[in-house]
């Protein structure tokens, strides 16, 4: 029972199971992944991510610009939140900030972006799902200035160091680890996994980008989500039971509008492990 809780199926290789989709998210079922969080890049690509989530009630979507794209027109606050109204958005994001490719799109862009987004799940009361690179303080100090904890979001694909992952959690967020916890050079990384709270984790694949050992060099797909679970079990000693239920009730006690999207069997199973009391209210 897993969730990848960030996966781009509207990037996905046109080599991953022939280009399809279907087949694609099929294959993730049968190894126990049962809910996807597609992540927009763009406003544009609402339409078509909306199109996936109707087709695959597995599937909700996220509404958002990524900091390194470029905008034919910025973004105001407002047209954050009426696209995640329009196309049933349940989270903010992907946004953020990325000093790392910097020349992209200028930082004073990057933050202005972030801080319209920022405002825009604050007020819709929807998490926020956040890309950040180089730019430990920046992120945090906008976090602080116009998140709400209350409501939260997760730092997905996270590589950045173990006191900013605390100060993270500190705020109301959680951190989101993908293959590169799999990385031979990604000691850290396991080291983080093992030292935050469990119940403050959750796991992506970032798909079509960084597949996880033994896939490296391939195009990720979601199905790949349990190798990140299976190192995250290996490092802390616990089974991938234990990781796969926790996470899988972490991603809904964050993302609490994709609750009633769940499969049955996973409502029914978190209830009975008492996991998932803080969604239903």
């Amino acid at each position: 029972m897993f969730v990848d809780s960030h996966c781009h199926l509207d990037r996905l290789s046109d080599t991953t199971h022939n280009g399809s989709l279907a087949a694609t998210l099929e294959a993730a079922r049968g190894v126990g992944v049962n809910q996807f969080l597609a992540i927009a890049v763009t406003l544009e690509d609402m339409p078509k991510l909306a199109d996936i989530a109707r087709e695959h009630e597995d599937v909700v979507i996220s509404a958002g610009q990524h900091p390194l794209h470029d905008a034919p027109v910025e973004p105001s606050v407002s047209d954050i939140q009426e696209a995640a109204e329009q196309f049933g958005a349940v989270a903010i994001g992907e946004t953020g900030l990325d000093y790392h490719y910097a020349d992209r799109v200028p930082v004073a862009v990057q933050h202005e972006r972030f801080k319209r987004h920022l405002i825009a799940a604050r007020e819709l009361e929807l998490p926020v799902v956040v890309h950040t690179r180089d730019a430990k303080e920046d992120t945090l100090a906008l976090l602080r200035e116009h998140s709400d904890p209350r409501v939260g979001g997760v730092l997905h694909c996270f590589t950045e160091d173990i006191e900013m992952a605390r100060e993270a959690v500190r705020l109301g967020f959680y951190i989101s680890l993908s293959g590169i916890v799999t990385f031979n050079s990604a000691e850290s990384l396991r080291e983080l996994a093992v030292q935050l709270p469990l119940d403050r984790l959750l796991i992506e694949t970032d798909s079509p980008y960084l597949a996880p050992v033994p896939y490296r060099g391939k195009p990720n797909e979601p199905a790949w989500v349990v190798e990140v679970a299976e190192c995250i079990a290996e490092a802390r000693g616990i089974s991938v039971d234990e990781v796969a239920m926790q996470t899988t009730a972490n991603f809904y006690q964050l993302f609490r509008d994709a609750v009633p999207d769940a499969p049955e069997q996973v409502r029914q199973a978190l209830a009975e492990a008492g996991l998932l009391a803080k969604t239903s209210g």
